[in-house]
């Protein structure tokens, strides 16, 4: 009954409905059940917005108002600290959740978002969020449980970033943009093609070291680099820089 409902509504209203139609079609499948009702306030919530490389999707201190679905496209969510430098704290995965936790809490943004390309975000509206969460146990267990592992992902790049050196830290970076957006399976290039200074932002390393970390890893034939391109020569040994540190 749920698949015909989406798809009559899918009929009716064209463009941003056929998107979220297809975004409520994903969240039948991480959250089942979803009742009927359930599924037709998602529809008649869920917007779709577009987002151009380098803009910025929330700020650090503004009120949360949505959750955010990843679509398409990349995300950097990151702190500024001393100086105004960045840090990358978390990049979210494709179609994955973000944006929800501060709003879950009822507390001002502590980070902000950017997209790292031109992005496809849908936007749940948080009270939808809250009224699914009290009524459905299987969403507050999938909340409760995302929360967990980022919690947990936390905590290892807090150990990384502080006790890990330069080499370490960045070959763990490389491995997560592979691990969130993919590589091409013949080459293994990366789907991301971070600036120089992302790289740095997330590998808590200024611009110049890691550049002089990459050339090394390109000298040692780990990786090879193509402006912004970079392409996985020796995983294994990449993942026991990364490990050891």
């Amino acid at each position: 009954m749920h698949r015909h409902l989406c798809n009559e509504r899918k009929k009716m209203v064209s463009g941003i409905f056929y998107s979220a139609s297809y975004l409520v079609n994903v969240l039948k499948e991480l959250w089942n059940p979803l009742t009927e009702s359930q599924c037709l306030l998602l529809l008649d919530n869920v917007t779709v917005k577009g987002y151009k490389k380098g803009e910025i999707i929330y700020h650090e201190q503004e009120i949360p108002q949505h959750l955010f679905f990843l679509a398409d496209g990349k995300v950097k969510i990151y702190k500024e600290g001393v100086g105004g430098r960045q840090q990358i704290v978390r990049m979210p995965e494709l179609k994955g959740f973000f944006g929800y936790r501060a709003g879950l809490v009822g507390t001002p943004y502590i980070t902000e978002a950017a997209a790292l390309e031109d992005t496809t975000l849908c936007l749940i509206p948080l009270p939808v969020i809250k009224q699914l969460i009290r009524e459905n146990h299987t969403v507050a267990l999938f909340f409760i449980e995302h929360l967990a592992t980022l919690l947990g992902h936390a905590d290892e790049q807090t150990v990384s970033l502080t006790q890990k050196h330069l080499r370490g830290r960045l070959a763990e970076a490389l491995l997560i943009m592979k691990d969130r957006y993919g590589a091409d399976l013949k080459s293994n290039t990366l789907a991301m093609e971070p600036s120089r200074e992302d790289l740095a932002n997330l590998s808590n390393m200024t611009t110049s070291n890691a550049i002089r970390t990459l050339s090394s890893f390109v000298s040692e034939r780990l990786v090879a680099a193509d402006g912004r391109k970079i392409t996985i020569l020796d995983e294994p040994q990449l993942r026991l820089i990364a490990k050891n540190g």
